[in-house]
């Protein structure tokens, strides 16, 4: 069962971006840049608490080349990914059909939230929580979040 912490390097994938119908791989779609790594469903009440701190983050972060790269998974023909990340208004990747990926990364749980460095080793992943979903578990992960990608655009 992998399970990917701080210090592991993040396994290569290939996916099409449900934003632009493109093929993104990584880690070259991070040209060198740190990157948050969302994986999300559209039922998931957790994944919808969070990601407009992710929209926040991505302009908070932009003018340093982060990225928000977000994978749908764990989907289960529930809901219409495409139509959801259009409603979210603002830029990020969005990885079409990622459940192989999350078993790659590990994520049993959404949202898988990581953050990597440009070079594609992982950085931070979030823990478990026992809030419930809404706005201060959201604001938790993403102060956690801002801290791990401080870190990493000071050096």
């Amino acid at each position: 069962e992998p399970r990917l912490s701080a210090g592991d390097m993040a396994p290569t994938w290939s996916g099409v971006n449900l934003v632009d119908g493109q093929t993104v791989t990584f880690p070259a779609v991070l040209h060198g840049k740190p990157a948050v790594l969302v994986f999300w469903a559209t039922w998931c009440p957790y994944c919808k608490a969070f990601m407009p701190y992710a929209g926040k983050i991505q302009r908070e972060y932009a003018d340093r080349g982060v990225q928000i790269v977000t994978f749908n998974a764990m989907e289960r023909g529930e809901g219409d990914p495409k139509a959801y990340v259009k409603s979210l208004k603002f830029p990020l990747i969005a990885i079409a059909e990622a459940d192989d990926i999350a078993v790659q990364y590990g994520v049993k749980f959404i949202p898988g939230l990581m953050v990597v460095d440009g070079n594609g080793t992982v950085t931070y992943r979030r823990g478990w929580t026992d809030l419930p979903p809404g706005k201060k578990v959201a604001e938790h992960w993403a102060d956690e979040v801002r801290q791990a990608l401080d870190e990493i655009v000071r050096q």
